[in-house]
């Protein structure tokens, strides 16, 4: 093949532009004994992926599966709610008239301020829930890598 040509593909290739019939063309081009030795530097990327082409890996992977965390989440969100209302309960005053109102106006005030405080309480409530949900994830990230290296540490070991 001209050299022209290949300088051409090797350029193609660089700028991911290239089909897969000229990187065969680029990969018999550099497995032959008669590279250009300016261009004998990229004689080993290619006598790389062909190589790796001819690896196969034929052990079986076990399988894992996420964990859904949404039933408990509704759970978390349900004591939330529940302990913002015992909360909520507990903060008023005992002689406290928790009646009803002849005037709806006033009773449109107190209810807005008791969903109100009652909101601000499930507010606090979920953002602690989503803190200790962050932790979890970074703990279970953290538990994840180390596994990770462990298992790498035991293949160069076995090799």
């Amino acid at each position: 093949m001209e050299l022209r040509v290949i300088e051409k593909l090797l350029e193609k290739y660089f700028n991911a532009e290239t089909t897969i019939a000229e990187e065969k063309d680029l990969k018999l081009y550099f497995s032959s004994p008669d590279v250009v030795p300016h261009l004998e530097q990229y004689r080993p990327l290619f006598g790389y992926f062909s190589q790796q082409e001819e690896q196969k890996f034929d052990k079986t992977l076990p399988l894992k599966t996420k964990r859904h965390y949404g039933r408990w989440m509704s759970v978390a969100a349900s004591v939330v709610l529940l302990g913002g209302l015992l909360t909520f309960y507990n903060t008023q005053p005992a002689e406290e008239d928790l009646g009803t109102y002849d005037d709806p106006e006033v009773a449109f005030r107190e209810t807005q301020k008791a969903l109100q405080m009652l909101s601000t309480n499930v507010n606090i409530g979920m953002g602690s829930v989503h803190q200790v949900g962050k932790e979890y994830e970074k703990t279970t990230k953290q538990i994840i890598k180390e596994k990770r290296k462990e298992h790498h540490v035991e293949q160069k070991s076995k090799e």
